[in-house]
């Protein structure tokens, strides 16, 4: 096959792949339809589910998969196209690098979009280098770390770092600038931009979420997204080349590749076309030992040979592509690095002592050891979830638990029959429950305690029953009592004080949410009494 043949198929793929990993993002929400019926569809115990395959890209990721087996020592649904990714690998070399995986895509994209490296600089910075290490020494620290107990690769994962930066930074801030810019447009006295700001809104909102999604560290997953992609000004995919980690997964299992470059030596005439246009500085120059495990199968010194000298076949041979170079110290380097992490994310007792009391985990959790050796911190449970309550944590779970997903019921509140968090978990770290399930257990997730110092009522400020009116247990977790309270006048003032009762309470947080109070409310959550621990709990039997 030609060699700008093979081009075309390529970016056929990879343009197929991308759209198709932005389409799932997008529909990574509840339907259109059921956000204009919102209270209707969730006063039912049916279970809403969403209608897209949209755990498709980590079902295919490699190091997901291992990884999980790893920490987890449980099998996850669906991740046989991961095998198939491997297997395929074998034979094909880094393939997915080239053709599926979005993020390199992406990569692709932006290294070509004006270089600042041209000429014989170019030709310099694709020479192989010792930094290429660095990839295997990330994916020998997960790995270990995963052995430990402690599953960081989400981390670092392409496909789970890419979801995260635009479900929690890209998309939002983008959507928070149309949505003010409406706004403004809405308040003008032109009334064509009041009507293209109404419409305007119906349109964007499906694909950059309903409302003002906020997300605690947002601007810190968004700038070190930024920073990844201002890497290809330095190199091209600098982040493929040298820093990720299943990138190097893949470069290890394709030495046995069929897929393999020929070179002719007679016809080469060293102009270095070929070195110059290798995306992964896979030394395709006739006259150099071809690096398989970084060619990322791109083609394009193929297609950039003047003088036909190179060219990709099949070939069966006994004798193995050259090995990675992987190197002494990045072995050693990424062992010690893979015993410390699990060893200092220890260390802040969030794991065998009782963690935060601020850190609520979303229904269906499992403990949280076993949490931390499957979660993934991709973000998919906190763009599915439809009150953007998921958020990810900082420093509320220790080292050991940055950017795994928990509540924080000012931003939201978990809906009492909504159970998408689960059923969109790719690893298995919150358990797919149903909504009749998460009733009738029930499934806790905290507790509800009355700040009575700022609680109306009980401080004899004004009367209110606005948790009561809220909350969604049945018969209610929160109850009113007629009392008679001093107020700030002195006067007697007769209110109805609420009291909240243990036993009943799941923790869904709505209290909090709706409470009047703003800055801190009268009502708060807090972790005491979740279902998953037994040594954090306040009423014994419960």
């Amino acid at each position: 096959m030609k060699a700008n043949h093979l081009i075309w198929i390529r970016r056929i793929s990879q343009a197929f792949f991308l759209v198709l990993f932005f389409f799932l993002l997008v529909e990574t929400r509840l339907p259109q339809d059921i956000y204009l019926d919102y209270s209707l569809n969730f006063a039912t115990e049916q279970d809403i589910r969403l209608d897209h395959p949209i755990t498709f890209f980590f079902q295919l990721d490699p190091l997901i998969w291992l990884t999980s087996i790893i920490s987890g020592h449980i099998w996850i649904k669906g991740f046989l196209w991961a095998m198939a990714i491997l297997f395929l690998t074998i034979f094909l070399g880094r393939f997915f690098c080239g053709f599926i995986c979005p993020f390199g895509t992406l990569h692709h994209v932006v290294s070509t979009i004006r270089p600042a490296l041209k000429g014989k600089r170019m030709i310099a910075a694709n020479q192989r280098s010792p930094a290429h290490r660095v990839k295997y020494f990330l994916l020998i620290a997960l790995l270990i770390a995963a052995l430990l107990g402690v599953n960081f690769s989400g981390i670092l994962d392409p496909i789970s770092l890419l979801f995260r930066s635009l479900a929690q930074a890209v998309f939002p801030g983008v959507g928070i600038g149309l949505k003010e810019l409406f706004d403004l447009m809405a308040q003008s006295d032109i009334k064509t931009l009041n009507l293209l700001s109404y419409g305007a809104e119906v349109l964007v909102s499906p694909v950059f979420g309903y409302g003002y999604q906020s997300y605690k560290t947002g601007w810190l997953i968004g700038g070190i997204f930024l920073v990844v992609l201002f890497l290809n000004r330095i190199k091209p995919r600098l982040w493929c080349r040298i820093l990720c980690p299943l990138g190097a997964l893949l470069g290890i299992f394709s030495r046995v590749s069929i897929l393999r470059l020929e070179k002719d030596s007679e016809k080469c005439t060293d102009c270095n076309l070929c070195t110059k246009g290798c995306q992964g500085a896979a030394s395709p120059q006739p006259g150099q030992e071809w690096d398989n495990s970084d060619c990322l199968v791109c083609f394009k010194c193929f297609d950039s040979c003047p003088e036909n000298a190179l060219s990709f076949g099949f070939k069966w041979s006994p004798k193995l592509n050259r090995g990675p170079d992987i190197g002494r110290r990045a072995v050693l380097g990424g062992l010690v690095a893979g015993v410390s992490l699990p060893l200092f994310g220890r260390l802040d007792g969030q794991i065998h002592k009782v963690s935060n009391p601020r850190l609520i985990r979303p229904p269906g959790s499992l403990r949280e050891q076993d949490f931390l050796e499957l979660c993934q911190r991709c973000g998919l449970c906190m763009k599915a979830c439809p009150t953007n309550v998921i958020n990810p944590t900082l420093s509320e779970a220790g080292m050991a638990g940055f950017w795994t997903p928990h509540l924080i019921m000012t931003l939201g509140y978990c809906e009492y029959t909504c159970t998408l968090c689960g059923s969109v978990c790719p690893s298995g770290a919150i358990a797919e429950i149903s909504a009749k399930e998460k009733m009738e257990r029930p499934i806790r997730i905290g507790s509800a305690y009355v700040d009575r110092g700022r609680c109306l009522p009980w401080s004899g400020n004004a009367p209110c029953i606005v948790c009561e009116e809220h909350c969604p247990t049945s018969p209610k977790a929160i109850y009113l009592r007629d009392d008679v309270v001093p107020g700030p006048d002195g006067k007697r003032l007769r209110v109805k004080l609420p009291y909240v009762d243990l036993k009943r309470c799941v923790g869904c947080g709505i209290c909090e949410y709706r409470c009047p109070v703003r800055g801190r409310p009268a009502i708060v959550v807090i972790a005491a009494g979740e279902s998953r621990s037994l040594k954090n709990q306040i009423l014994l039997g419960v």
